[in-house]
C-alpha cells in the first residue's frame, strides 16, 4: 500500500513539478517583459477566478471514487448531471462577477480578464466523470500526465504570447485555449456513457458535497485572499511584486502539496488502517518537502537575480521567507485528507475556516507595513494555524506507529 502511495505521489508530483517548472519560465518572461502593474492586474483576475473555481471541488468526483461497485453506474449518472449544472452555473456567476468588476472600475480590461478565464467551465463537465473513474481505477499516472500536459502547454503558450504581445490578456488567454487538451485526453483515457439506470439519490451528494465545497472555497481564499488584500491595500504595483515572490518561492513546493492531496484520498480510502496510512504519508511528504523548502529558501539570494534578472534581486528576501510556508501547507494537506476519508468533512471545514481566518486577518493587519511584513506574518500564521489543525492526524499516526489502533470514538476530534 505504501508503494502505491509513492507511485501515485511520484506521478502527480512529477506532473506538478513539470507544470511549475514551466510556470517558472512564465515568471521569468513576465519579470523581463512586463511591468509590475500589468502583472498585478492579471494576478488579481487570476486570484478572483481561482477562488470561484474552487467551487468545482464539490466532492462529487470523490463520491465516484468511493462508491461501491453495485452503485457505481447510478452514482456516475447523478454525478454527470451535477457536473453540468454546477459548471454552467459557475460560468454564469463568473461572467456576472466580471461585469460587476468592470462596472466598479469603469475599465473593460477587468471584465475581459475574468470573462476569458470563465470559459474554462464550458470544457470541464464533459470530462470530470471520466477523470474520477480513471482515478478510481488507479490510473493516476495517466490523469497526472494529462493535467500536466495541459498546464505545460498553457505556460509555453503564455511565454510566446507575452514575448509577442506583453499585455495582461496574454497571461490569461492560454488557460482557455488549452482547456480542450484536458477534455479530449480524459475522454479517451476512460470512455464512459451514462448507463440506463435510475440516478443515485441526490441527498448523499449534498451532505458530503456541502462540507467539501466549503472546505475547498476556504482553501482557495486562504491561497488567494492574501493577494487580493495586498492589491487592495498596496495597489497593483505591489500585487505584481508579491505575485512574483509567491510564484518564485512557493510554486514548485505548492505543487507537491497539491499532488499529495490528490493522491492521498484514494490511498487512505483503500487502506485497512487509516492512521497507519497517514503516518506513512506524513513521513514521506515531510521527508521530501522539508529539505527542499529549506534549501530553496537559503539559496534564494543566489538564484533570484540570476534567473529573474538584476531588477528583481531585492525581492530575494520575500522569496526566501515564502519558501518556508510550504512545510506547514504540506502537513495540513495530508491531515485534511485523513479527516475527509474518516467522514469528518465537517471537522475539516471548521479547521479550514479557522486557518483561513487566521491567515487573512493577519495579512490585513500586516499589509500597511509593507510586503516584507506581509511575508513574515503569512509564514507565522500558516505555521501556527496549520500545525495546530494537524495535531489530531499527527497523534493518530503516532499511536498507530506505536502499535495502538484507536476505535472510531477514539479518533473523534
Amino acid at each position: 500500500m505504501a508503494s502505491s502511495l509513492t507511485a501515485g505521489l511520484m506521478a502527480y508530483g512529477a506532473s506538478e513539478v513539470a507544470s511549475k517548472l514551466s510556470r517558472l519560465g512564465v515568471v521569468i518572461v513576465l519579470a523581463r517583459y512586463m511591468d509590475p502593474v500589468s502583472i498585478g492586474l492579471a494576478a488579481g483576475a487570476i486570484a478572483t477566478s481561482d477562488i470561484l473555481k474552487s467551487l468545482t471541488e464539490n466532492g462529487v468526483g470523490q463520491r465516484i471514487i468511493a462508491a461501491r461497485s453495485y452503485e457505481l453506474d447510478a452514482t456516475c449518472v447523478t454525478a454527470h448531471r451535477i457536473f453540468w449544472v454546477w459548471c454552467l452555473g459557475l460560468f454564469a456567476l463568473q461572467l456576472a462577477l466580471a461585469a460587476a468588476v468592470s462596472g466598479v472600475s469603469d475599465d473593460w480590461l477587468g471584465f475581459a480578464l475574468i470573462a476569458v478565464i470563465a470559459g474554462e467551465y464550458l470544457f470541464m463537465p464533459g470530462g470530470l466523470t471520466q477523470c474520477a473513474l480513471a482515478m478510481r481505477e488507479g490510473k493516476l499516472k495517466q490523469t497526472a500526465t494529462i493535467s500536466g500536459t495541459q498546464v505545460v502547454a498553457a505556460n509555453f503558450l503564455t511565454v510566446a504570447l507575452v514575448i509577442v504581445w506583453p499585455h495582461p490578456l496574454s497571461i490569461v488567454l492560454p488557460r482557455l485555449l488549452t482547456a480542450p487538451i484536458w477534455l479530449v485526453a480524459m475522454r479517451r483515457l476512460r470512455p464512459w456513457r451514462p448507463a440506463a439506470v435510475a440516478p443515485a439519490p441526490l441527498a448523499p451528494f449534498v451532505r458530503f458535497g456541502s462540507a467539501v465545497i466549503g472546505i475547498e472555497f476556504l482553501k482557495a481564499v486562504r491561497l488567494q485572499g492574501d493577494k487580493l488584500i495586498v492589491g487592495g491595500v498596496l495597489g497593483a504595483d505591489a500585487l505584481g511584486i508579491y505575485f512574483f515572490a509567491v510564484n518564485a518561492g512557493l510554486g514548485i513546493t505548492n505543487s507537491f502539496s497539491s499532488a499529495l492531496s490528490t493522491v492521498l484520498f484514494p490511498f487512505i480510502s483503500r487502506s485497512d488502517n487509516r492512521d497507519r496510512a497517514i503516518g506513512h504519508a506524513l513521513a514521506l511528504a515531510l521527508g521530501i518537502i522539508v529539505p527542499v523548502a529549506i534549501a530553496q529558501s537559503l539559496l534564494a539570494p543566489v538564484y533570484v537575480p540570476i534567473i529573474f534578472g538584476a531588477d528583481w534581486a531585492n525581492m530575494a528576501s520575500l522569496v526566501a521567507i515564502l519558501c518556508l510556508a510550504a512545510i506547514p501547507t504540506v502537513l495540513w494537506s495530508a491531515s485534511a485528507q485523513w479527516l475527509r476519508t474518516g467522514g469528518r468533512a465537517g471537522t475539516e471545514f471548521s479547521y479550514s475556516l479557522a486557518i483561513g481566518a487566521t491567515i487573512l486577518v493577519s495579512t490585513a493587519v500586516a499589509a500597511p507595513f509593507g510586503l516584507t511584513a506581509v511575508a513574515w506574518t503569512v509564514l507565522a500564521a500558516m505555521t501556527v494555524s496549520q500545525t495546530v489543525a494537524s495535531l489530531p492526524a499527527l497523534l493518530a499516526a503516532l499511536r498507530a506507529t506505536r502499535g495502538f489502533s484507536p476505535t472510531l470514538s477514539d479518533q473523534r476530534c
